[in-house]
């Protein structure tokens, strides 16, 4: 599957996002190396930072399926990553990931780390 066709699937998963307070709606997808994808959205509360991005969404889902790291490998994203998330996909080992840029292009990243330089590592 294609980083342009990941990102598409994003933005049909984001239109189930709960997004009431920012009204700013993220899908991701993933793609498992067994070739099943699982669709995340951001969910929002009313106590704000207690919201939950689209990519933890997804890998919170993968993670309650079995899926462990390493065994993701793409995420599309209709968004580039929060600073946060860029740290779940490190520690995930996500091997691509795609997201659609503010000027509608694909940004490609392989992998993951390459979106954080430092990074922080379990011992």
């Amino acid at each position: 599957m294609t980083g342009e066709e990941l990102v598409t699937l994003a933005e049909r998963a984001a239109e189930n996002a709960y997004a009431p307070y920012s009204n700013y709606h993220v899908g991701a997808v993933l793609l498992l190396k067994d070739g099943r994808t699982i669709e995340g959205c951001n969910v929002e509360s009313a106590a704000y930072p207690l919201g939950v991005c689209a990519e933890r969404t997804a890998i919170s889902k993968a993670a309650s399926e079995g899926v462990r790291p390493g065994d993701i490998d793409a995420i599309g994203i209709n968004a580039s990553p929060c600073g946060g998330c860029r740290q779940w996909l490190h520690e995930w080992q996500v091997e691509r990931v795609y997201f659609r840029r503010a000027d509608g292009s694909i940004a490609d990243y392989a992998p993951a780390s390459k979106l954080l330089p430092d990074t922080w590592d379990l011992p």
